[in-house]
């Protein structure tokens, strides 16, 4: 049983009983559900991943006013529940996992992730939250939410980037394809810098994932899910295939012949979202292009090139 299988059974048999029963007066202001940081949220564990911090639980999340009237008894009525469940028990916790499920206000879970009591606010929240946390916010599954100001939050993150903010990453990211797939990775091949050219190509892929993302107006997860969950999107999600084969062994010739088709997928998608008008073969004017389109004229301004 998956992560956010055993969760949802384990909240129906146990959590949402514990509610009604010692709860019912505040239920309906209550809100459960596994979102956040650790691969059971984004459906991706295994038995390997289950080694730690793989235990029955769930989250239970109230506001700051309910967390004064009621939460202490929440949290001690939630650490009552079994340890035990469906043949799972906890192996080992670790200091990164610890603590992700039981009882958290709503704010103080999001200011994890944005540094807000909520969803990021101004467009530099936006522009310089790290995407994998924004990614955690928003991952996982909310079983219940009467009150729904939980999920409100999580809408906001999930569709609320701003388009100029969005055109600035996109712009950030051709850049950067251009620059180490394009140009850099011949040029260090033909220096006989072959370590060179792997970091070249590492970079590449990372770019070209984020890339992908950001064309789907999604949050690009930690790296080392971000193929897995490229996959799922439905704008050249296929492509991640091609990204992993790319750091594969296979032959340079065919590695450059997969990034010029890697590009020619990006500005074909760049071209239908109405962004630019075809500009040839490389990505670095495409770039540019986008950079122009952007309204705000402080995102406009900052360098193309964002810090990563």
């Amino acid at each position: 049983m998956r992560g956010l299988e055993l969760s949802r059974a384990f909240w129906e048999e146990y959590g949402r009983p514990m509610l009604a029963e010692r709860f019912p007066e505040y239920q309906d202001r209550i809100a459960a559900g596994l979102v956040g940081h650790g691969s059971e949220c984004f459906g991706f564990d295994d038995e390997i991943s289950r080694d730690h911090d793989f235990a029955p639980g769930f989250c239970l999340w109230i506001t700051e006013e309910d967390e004064r009237q009621f939460g202490f008894r929440l949290f001690r009525a939630y650490a009552a529940l079994p340890a035990e469940f469906g043949g799972v028990r906890l192996k080992e916790s670790s200091a990164m996992g610890s603590g992700k499920k039981g009882v958290h206000t709503i704010p103080e879970f999001y200011s994890f992730y944005t540094g807000r009591k909520g969803a990021p606010e101004e467009w530099q929240d936006w522009l310089y939250t790290p995407s994998f946390y924004l990614a955690e916010a928003v991952n996982g599954e909310v079983f219940s939410d009467p009150l729904g100001k939980f999920t409100e939050i999580r809408e906001t993150i999930l569709h609320g980037m701003p388009e100029d903010v969005r055109r600035k990453k996109i712009a950030s990211c051709a850049i950067a394809m251009a620059q180490t797939g394009q140009y850099n990775y011949k040029r260090c091949l033909a220096h006989g810098e072959s370590g060179a050219a792997a970091l070249v190509l590492s970079r590449f892929a990372e770019h070209c994932a984020d890339m992908v993302f950001l064309l789907n107006k999604a949050h690009a997860p930690y790296y080392k899910w971000k193929l897995r969950a490229m996959r799922r999107l439905p704008l050249l999600g296929d492509r991640s295939g091609i990204l992993e084969a790319l750091l594969s062994d296979a032959p340079s010739a065919q590695k450059s012949d997969w990034i010029e088709s890697l590009c020619a997928d990006v500005t074909g998608v760049l071209a239908a979202q109405d962004l630019v008008p075809p500009l040839g073969d490389y990505l670095e004017p495409y770039a540019y292009a986008v950079n122009e389109t952007i309204e705000n004229s402080e995102i406009r301004n900052l360098h193309i090139m964002l810090a990563d």
